[in-house]
């Protein structure tokens, strides 16, 4: 089992509100700040049900600059309970958060880089952008979402950017073109995505098929982002002979922990690594995959999920659990 991280004590040194549904917390460790990459994420403890819970949030912009760490959060009030936890603190409210960590690193090595934030995946990307910028590197930003009013940093970036900042509202008919914005692209150039699944898969499948590098198309997951709503599912681990129900709010990894099944490996929580891959006996309902690791043929065959994110819709599922480490390296 991978090894629990150290949670560091902080507290909340303000908040406000920059887009509809969307707030600003400035956090402050007691043993201070550490220096950290345009990209890189803090692990937050919420409670949920009075159950510690973590969840994984980019940092905005420079925490030496804003003397705090400064995350965005946007409100979920059908989530799983995280986001309703963080909105209800309030300056001077204690919390605990991990040390800052890097699993979207920029590279600054591409001649021409595009940006793709949908929604509040514009967290990762805001600081990216700004380094880019300060860095003298040919860049594009482009923004999509709902309405207008759910855009975050939009001045600022705007400030920024100028017209490198292109801003598509679908609520107003303006949308992305995956096509468009890739086919024209230096052969060299590297894009970097944080948004919805749809929108990332959306934009790899034609990087994919124009031929392009996978290694130069960089993307930063949400968590949450199935296909599919989240409800309860059934669970069967054979090679234990027990049964259990995963509730709406709780990963398949959390619930095989509670109860008892704790020789499951994992590390990133994210569906990036692989590591807590386990087998897939049988299922009823439809597998919501919300991994990045398994590539889309694999995902089809259905053998094989990640414990940490993926799902069973409406139905239930028949685990083995005995071989779950046989999968660690990266899918073909």
């Amino acid at each position: 089992m991978a090894t629990h991280q150290h949670f560091n004590p902080a507290h909340i040194v303000a908040t406000h509100d920059v887009a509809d549904g969307i707030r600003l917390f400035d956090i402050r460790p007691d043993d201070g700040l550490q220096a950290h990459a345009p990209g890189s994420h803090i692990d937050v403890e919420v409670l949920v049900e009075d159950r510690p819970q973590y969840r994984s949030f980019s940092l905005i912009g420079d925490a030496a600059e804003a003397g705090a760490y400064r995350i965005a959060v946007k409100d979920r009030p059908d989530g799983h309970g995280g986001s309703r936890y963080l909105w209800s603190l309030e300056p001077g409210d204690r919390l605990r958060i991990s040390d800052p960590k890097d699993r979207f690193p920029l590279s600054y090595r591409a001649p021409k880089v595009v940006l793709i934030a949908g929604g509040i995946g514009i967290t990762p990307l805001y600081g990216m952008a700004r380094a880019l910028v300060q860095s003298a590197h040919d860049v594009r930003l482009l923004y999509t979402a709902r309405t207008r009013e759910e855009m975050a940093f939009v001045d600022e970036l705007a400030a920024e950017l100028g017209d490198r900042l292109e801003l598509y509202v679908t609520g107003e008919g303006q949308r992305l073109d995956p096509a468009a914005v890739i086919q024209d692209l230096h052969p060299e150039a590297e894009l970097y995505i944080c948004g919805p699944q749809s929108l990332r898969e959306a934009f790899l499948s034609v990087w994919l098929e124009q031929n392009r590098p996978a290694e130069r198309f960089r993307f930063e997951t949400f968590a949450s982002s199935g296909r599919l709503p989240d409800t309860p599912f059934d669970v069967r681990v054979a090679n234990r002979d027990l049964e259990f129900t995963v509730a709406r709010d709780q990963s398949l990894l959390d619930a095989l922990q509670a109860h008892g099944v704790n020789d499951v490996l994992y590390d990133c929580e994210h569906g990036e690594c692989g590591l807590c891959t386990i087998d897939v006996v049988e299922h009823s309902g439809e597998l919501d995959h919300r991994d990045v690791f398994y590539s889309p043929r694999q995902k089809a065959a259905g053998t094989r999920m990640c414990a940490c994110v993926s799902r069973v819709h409406d139905g239930h599922i028949v685990i083995d659990t005995s071989r779950h480490a046989v999968d660690t390296g990266h899918p073909d």
